[in-house]
């Protein structure tokens, strides 16, 4: 299951953003995942979850946003939208392609409870 050291990554980085910004509790994390990574979102987030337990990130909310796939043909340059099954160009019907989109994890924002002083996230 790699959605574990995914959600330790996403952790790792959500409490380095909000101890910058003296935040006592995260509250809700966005996270965009790319169809590519073969991340089942429900498993990220009950391991994002179970690893989170006892940090500034227990019990936080996780809204996984999941993205579009996007490709170029690098026979003849069109670029689509394929299936990750799938990379025939629809315009010559080559499957070699340079994926441009679709191949990423992001952690999109960060909400946080703020101490009273501290500059906000």
């Amino acid at each position: 299951m790699h959605e574990m050291s995914i959600a330790c990554d996403i952790l790792r980085c959500a409490v380095e953003a909000a101890g910058r910004h003296g935040a006592e509790r995260i509250e809700e994390l966005v996270v965009e995942i790319g169809p590519m990574r073969q991340i089942v979102a429900e498993a990220l987030q009950a391991a994002f979850e179970v690893i989170s337990e006892g940090t500034p990130a227990e019990g936080a909310a996780m809204k996984v946003i999941e993205t579009a796939l996007k490709a170029t043909c690098r026979d003849c340059g069109w670029a689509f939208e394929p299936t990750v099954d799938n990379f025939l160009c629809p315009r010559c019907k080559q499957a070699d392609v340079e994926i441009t989109a679709g191949n990423d994890i992001v952690l999109k924002s960060v909400s946080c409870e703020v101490r009273q002083g501290a500059s906000s996230p």
